[in-house]
C-alpha cells in the first residue's frame, strides 16, 4: 500500500501519520500538505528521515501538482483529511472553504479517477487494489434535538459555510464512485480532541486560558452539547475504514461521549488546578445546539469501538499541552496563553 494523508500537518492528519506509520501493510506514506495556519511540520517531530515517509508541500487547489504526487508516488490509497475547518472563520470568509473543501476536493478525485481507473481497465478479476477515503464530520447533518443521534441515513442540513462545503465535497465522494465507479469511502465524525490540535479550538483554548488565569471563552450560555472523540481512537477507526470498510458506503464514527461546553471547561479548569471558569465568549451566530452521532454501524461491521473513556482522553490531553508549552508557542508564534477565543473543537 502507498498511501496518501491529505492535511497530515494537521491535528488530526498528524495523529494518523503516527498511529499509522508503522504499519507493516504500508510500504509508502505520503504527506500532502500545503502548511496553512493550523498545519505544522512540528507535528510530526522525527519522522523528516523515517524510511516511508515523505513530505509534499502541495496545495490541493493546484491541480496539477496533485496529479504529480498521486502518478510519482504510485498511490494505491488516499485518506482525505485536508479541509478548512474552523466553522468562526468560514462565517468570516466562506471563500477559502468553498476553495479547500470543494475545489480541492474535485482536484484530488479528478487526480485518483485519471490515475486509477486507467490502471484498473487494465486489471480483471480481482477485487479493485485502489481506495479513496473521505474524511468528513457530523456537521454536516445540522443540529439535533435534546434526544436522538444522527444516522448514516440522516438528511443533511447544513447550518455553517463550512458545514455546507463539507457536505458538498461527500458529495463529490459520492458521486464519483456511483458515476464513475472510484472506490471510495465516507466517514462522519463527531467532535475531536487530543494532541496537536491548533489552540483556536475550545478544549485547547481552554486549557491556555487556565494556564494563563484568563477568562475561558465560552459561546452563549454554554450548554451546546457536543460527542467527543479522542483523536487516536479515531485514527484507528479511519484505518478499519480504509481497509475493511465496503466500497460506497458511509460510517459515522463517535465516542457516545456528550457533554456540554461549560462542563468540559469546568473539567479542564478542575484539571489544571483552577477552581472556577468564566463566561467571556459572546453569541456566536449558527451555533448548532447539539451533535451526536450513532456509530453503531462501524462498532457492528468493522468492529471498532472506541477505546479513551472522555475523562481519561481529557486528562492526558491536558497533560500534553502542560508538557508541551514549547509546541504551542511555536505554533502560536506568540506567548503561552494567547490562543484565540473559540465555541468549537473541530477537526
Amino acid at each position: 500500500m502507498n498511501l496518501l494523508i491529505t492535511g497530515g500537518a494537521g491535528f488530526i492528519g498528524s495523529n494518523v501519520i503516527h498511529h499509522l506509520i508503522e504499519r507493516p501493510e504500508i510500504k509508502r506514506l505520503v504527506n500532502l500538505d500545503c502548511l496553512t495556519y493550523a498545519g505544522h511540520l512540528a507535528n510530526l517531530e522525527g519522522l523528516a528521515g523515517h524510511s516511508k515517509y515523505v513530505f509534499e508541500q502541495v496545495d490541493l487547489r493546484e491541480k496539477a501538482a496533485v496529479v504529480r504526487v498521486v502518478q510519482q508516488h504510485g498511490i494505491t490509497h488516499v485518506l482525505h483529511l485536508a479541509a478548512e475547518s474552523h466553522v468562526d472563520r468560514s462565517i468570516t470568509g466562506p471563500g477559502d472553504f468553498v476553495q479547500t473543501n470543494i475545489v480541492g476536493t474535485f482536484n484530488l478525485l479528478e487526480a485518483c479517477r485519471a490515475v486509477w481507473l486507467d490502471a484498473g481497465s487494465r486489471i480483471t478479476n480481482q477485487a479493485s487494489p485502489f481506495r479513496f477515503h473521505h474524511v468528513s464530520t457530523d456537521e454536516v447533518y445540522g443540529s439535533l434535538g435534546p434526544t436522538g443521534r444522527f444516522t448514516e441515513t440522516t438528511p443533511y442540513a447544513p447550518n455553517s459555510p463550512y458545514a455546507a462545503s463539507k457536505a458538498s465535497s461527500d458529495l463529490l465522494v459520492r458521486a464519483y464512485h456511483h458515476t464513475y465507479g472510484l472506490p471510495a469511502v465516507i466517514t462522519n465524525c463527531s467532535n475531536n480532541y487530543g494532541p496537536y490540535q491548533f489552540p483556536e479550538k475550545l478544549i485547547p483554548v481552554a486549557i491556555q486560558s487556565c494556564l494563563a488565569r484568563k477568562p475561558i471563552p465560552v459561546y452563549g450560555d454554554g450548554m451546546n452539547v457536543r460527542d467527543w472523540l479522542y483523536v487516536r481512537d479515531h485514527a484507528e477507526a479511519l484505518w478499519q475504514v480504509l481497509t475493511r470498510g465496503a466500497d460506497g458506503q458511509t460510517y459515522n464514527i463517535g465516542g457516545h461521549n456528550e457533554w456540554p461546553n461549560l462542563r468540559i471547561v469546568e473539567l479542564i479548569a478542575d484539571l489544571a488546578d483552577e477552581l472556577a471558569s468564566h463566561l467571556g465568549g459572546g453569541t456566536r451566530r449558527l451555533n448548532d445546539r447539539r451533535y451526536a452521532v450513532d456509530a453503531s454501524k462501524v462498532q457492528q461491521e468493522l468492529g471498532w469501538k472506541p477505546t479513551y473513556t472522555f475523562e481519561r482522553g481529557l486528562r492526558e490531553t491536558v497533560r500534553w499541552y502542560l508538557d508541551h508549552q514549547d509546541w504551542v508557542e511555536a505554533v502560536l508564534g506568540t506567548t503561552a496563553g494567547g490562543a484565540q477565543s473559540s465555541s468549537s473543537a473541530r477537526t
